[in-house]
């Protein structure tokens, strides 16, 4: 930080294992990535290149060595997995990973229907080659999820290996753990984390209320995802009470 200031959150430190943002990249350019590194590095811990934007990204590998020059964890999303699984692609999938050197790897289900079970043996599987960060909740907002099912899911995808397990929101932040009107399913969270270390999840959450609303309950080193390449900085301030929305939040420590 350029400047000391008292009671200001601490921060956990790179590689972090909580205190994660995820940041989505929907398909910026060699420059765009360059200055995103240049600009938010301190503060991103992982890029996913989101759905399946990595396959038709040019010049996909140059983009992928600008963020392992810089040391920047990435990785494709999970839509990519699902649609080399509709199409009983598995095994091309995994090879994939190896020509682009995937050190990590998303296992989804948002837009297919897989039976956990399955899904449990792919995270399995795959955390043999990668680390796997799987993902639970549906893109459809029409499908609700009952707490104790999520809690099950989620449960079962950490045993299976996940590194991580993301709560669904979609980039828009209006399905999964949130109402169609963005506003976080207040119960469903606090179910969850009865049952479920915070540091085990990463929360989406694109949009900054509900970067905000995290924040002011699990804290500043809670992990978030889905989080614009412009929004970096700006989330960074809400997790050091430098921004209004949590500027009270903090004072008193």
């Amino acid at each position: 930080m350029n400047f000391e200031l008292n009671n200001i959150p601490i921060r956990t430190l790179k590689p972090r294992n909580n205190g994660i943002t995820m940041v989505m990249d929907k398909g910026m350019s060699t420059r765009q990535a360059q200055d995103f590194i240049e600009v938010a590095a301190p503060h991103t811990d992982i890029v996913k290149l989101g759905w399946a934007t990595s396959m038709v990204t040019p010049k996909l590998e140059e983009k992928l060595q600008i963020y392992r020059d810089a040391k920047m964890p990435f990785y494709f999303g999970g839509t990519l997995f699902e649609a080399f699984l509709i199409r009983n692609q598995f095994d091309a999938y995994r090879k994939v990973l190896d020509k682009y050197k995937m050190e990590y790897a998303e296992i989804s289900d948002g837009s297919i229907t897989l039976p956990h079970e399955e899904k449990c043996k792919y995270i399995e599987l795959l955390s043999k080659q990668v680390t796997v960060i799987s993902e639970v909740g549906s893109k459809d907002d029409k499908k609700i999820i009952a707490p104790y099912r999520w809690i099950e899911l989620i449960k079962a995808e950490l045993a299976a290996g996940s590194w991580k397990v993301i709560a669904e929101a979609r980039e828009s932040g209006n399905v999964g753990i949130y109402r169609e009107t963005g506003e976080v399913r207040q119960g469903l969270i606090d179910e969850i984390l009865t049952q479920i270390p915070q540091e085990c999840i990463i929360w989406e959450a694109p949009i900054k209320a509900q970067q905000v609303w995290f924040i002011k309950l699990i804290g500043s080193n809670v992990n978030l995802g889905n989080i614009a390449p412009q929004e970096v900085i700006p989330l960074e301030t809400i997790r050091l009470g430098l921004r209004g929305d949590t500027f009270d939040h903090f004072i008193s420590m």
